[in-house]
């Protein structure tokens, strides 16, 4: 039997509506915020290679150089790796859309929110003119909203920090966070007898056991809830191998959504 173009009609619109249900990009509902932003003024015009997140070099070329810092959003370390869609207001020389960032440092300048490269300030504008007159302004007006990550392809990863000291003292960074939730806790957990115990955020992202436990490791991480508050722990496929090394970086073989 013929379906009638009306028919077709009506499952196209279905189809369209259960697309929208499940799109991730509409996750991010937030509301934006009012503030303002400034920029780093460093001639690569990417980010800081020394910020407080403890990122290194890392952090200044993370997510193409579209990076900052952050002030009230630094939130002691936990804010780190946190993404946000941050647009100028009020000229226009913006683009509607923005520009995409995550925060791997602390700082603030003239009641500003945002310290952000010079990439991804100019990035806020309408066309590559556009966005080379707002660097000439120094710092805009804005607002932003948080939004998820999205590191394709990517776990969270362990960075072993370069002053770790085999066996005795293990310093590590957790990158490639996804989604739009924060770790508030880590722990450290033994594989033979499954004892843990939680560790010290030393600054930033890096988390520190003095001494460490011997043999492999399993890192534990306490993830926020969503608006009903309620936190999880997220326990990784894989462990940090007996003889770890300052320097590697390990596959915790699990993301956040």
């Amino acid at each position: 039997m013929a379906i009638s173009s009306s028919s077709k009609l009506l499952v196209l619109h279905f189809l369209f509506a259960l697309y929208l249900c499940q799109s991730p990009a509409r996750a991010d509902t937030t509301a934006f915020i009012h503030s303002r932003a400034a920029y780093y003024p460093n001639s690569d015009q990417q980010g800081t290679s020394d910020g407080a997140c403890g990122y290194k070099t890392f952090g200044a070329t993370l997510n193409g150089g579209d990076v900052s810092a952050a002030s009230n959003l630094y939130r002691n370390g936990v804010g780190c790796g946190a993404c946000y869609q941050v647009r100028c207001t009020g000229n226009s020389l913006c683009s509607p859309n923005g520009v995409t960032i995550v925060i791997t440092d602390q700082g603030a300048s003239g009641n500003t929110d945002f310290i952000l490269s010079q990439h991804a300030f100019s990035k806020m504008g309408l066309t590559a003119d556009a966005g080379a007159s707002l660097l000439s302004l120094g710092v805009v007006d804005i607002e932003y909203r948080r939004i998820s990550c999205s590191w394709p392809n990517k776990n969270i990863t362990f960075k072993i920090d370069e002053a770790s000291n085999f066996p005795g003292y293990l310093a590590f960074l957790i990158e490639y966070q996804q989604g739009a939730k924060d770790i508030t806790a880590v722990q450290i957990c033994e594989t033979v007898n499954l004892t843990c115990k939680l560790l010290n955020r030393s600054y930033g992202t890096v988390w520190t056991a003095n001494p460490p436990p011997s043999g492999p490791l399993l890192i534990k991480m306490l993830v926020s809830g969503d608006e009903d508050g309620d936190e999880t722990w997220l326990v990784p496929i894989n462990t940090i191998p007996e003889n770890w090394k300052a320097g590697d970086s390990y596959d915790s073989g699990v993301q956040l959504n």
